[in-house]
């Protein structure tokens, strides 16, 4: 390996971020780096403009002149933070969400176009490459991941199958269910493909590293003014890093937001993990029947959160 090399494969990859053209391709009057401040707005949890500023290594003034831009396009709001009133905090309004989640599909879009001209059975190694110049040339080379690593992001192709096989192999794995669980998994995930409310019904990709760790789902109850909380999963080796936490914030978030007014979920006893994640959550038991079900004796939960009480 030569200064050379790097300055070789350098020139590449500057040719490649040109072909992707983000001015050109996403039809959108910002800037990269203006899509970065707007990406990292909708994903991160850490919205103190002190660690945003940090986070993107961008220089005070030029993210004061792109907040100002945004707050004056109506895509951000700013105010002291909530947890140190020294320090200032910036959200995206409703046009800015919406803003953010254009520029990501079509983001997604134009890099798939790219992804196109591999060969399927390359990618796996191309996917392997990425990762090996992340780890050995990024700040966090050798590092443990953290809390902030994680980003969370909606389903692109592939993830709603991989949402069902990662149930399917996990439970297998953990607690012996057999494929009559995967089968419950299948037809859940099939309903919100086929006949989804976009506007009252989401799912949610948690992401470490650019590969999917964990995932939940909001759909439509039966009941009136009710949502349902579907397939909370947390891959084991993102565990410990408030994945869970951050998804179940997320969908309560969105389920108060659209005008839900409670938040239901049917789980099992034995997924201890879970519960605690919900309970921490404000959610409260209100009943429980055994039943035996993908081949194991169990004793089936239902939960329930008054979102109108909640609010936080």
């Amino acid at each position: 390996m030569t200064v050379q090399d790097i300055r070789s494969f350098n020139r590449f990859y500057t040719n490649v971020i040109g072909a992707l053209d983000y001015g050109r391709h996403l039809y959108a009057p910002y800037t990269l780096t203006e899509s970065r401040v707007l990406y990292e707005l909708a994903h991160s949890p850490r919205t103190d403009i002190a660690d945003l500023r940090t986070e993107l290594s961008l220089d005070a003034g030029y993210l004061s002149r792109i907040l100002n831009r945004f707050e004056q396009d109506g895509l951000v709001e700013r105010a002291p933070s909530e947890k140190d009133p020294r320090r200032r905090r910036v959200t995206l309004t409703a046009r800015g969400r919406e803003a953010a989640g254009l520029l990501d599909e079509r983001a997604r879009e134009t890099v798939g176009s790219l992804l196109a001209t591999v060969p399927p059975a390359d990618r796996p190694r191309l996917a392997e490459a990425l990762r090996t110049v992340r780890t050995l040339l990024g700040d966090g080379r050798g590092r443990a991941p953290r809390r902030e690593d994680v980003v969370l992001r909606e389903p692109g192709p592939g993830d709603l199958g991989w949402i069902v096989q990662r149930n399917a192999a996990l439970y297998a794995a953990e607690y012996g269910w057999n494929t009559d669980y995967e089968g419950l998994v299948a037809r859940i995930v099939a309903d919100f493909a086929e006949d989804r409310d976009p506007h009252l019904e989401r799912v949610w990709i948690a992401e470490l590293d650019g590969r999917p760790v964990g995932c939940v789902m909001c759909v439509r109850d039966d009941a009136p003014a009710t949502a349902r909380l579907r397939l909370l999963l947390v891959e084991p080796d993102a565990r410990g890093l408030g994945v869970g936490d951050q998804l179940v914030t997320t969908v309560k978030d969105f389920a108060r937001g659209v005008g839900y007014h409670d938040l239901v979920l049917w789980t099992n006893d034995v997924l201890a993990a879970a519960r605690r994640v919900y309970q921490r959550h404000g959610f409260v038991l209100v009943s429980e029947k055994p039943h035996r079900s993908f081949g194991a004796d169990l004793v089936g939960q239902d939960w329930r959160l008054d979102l109108r009480g909640n609010a936080e």
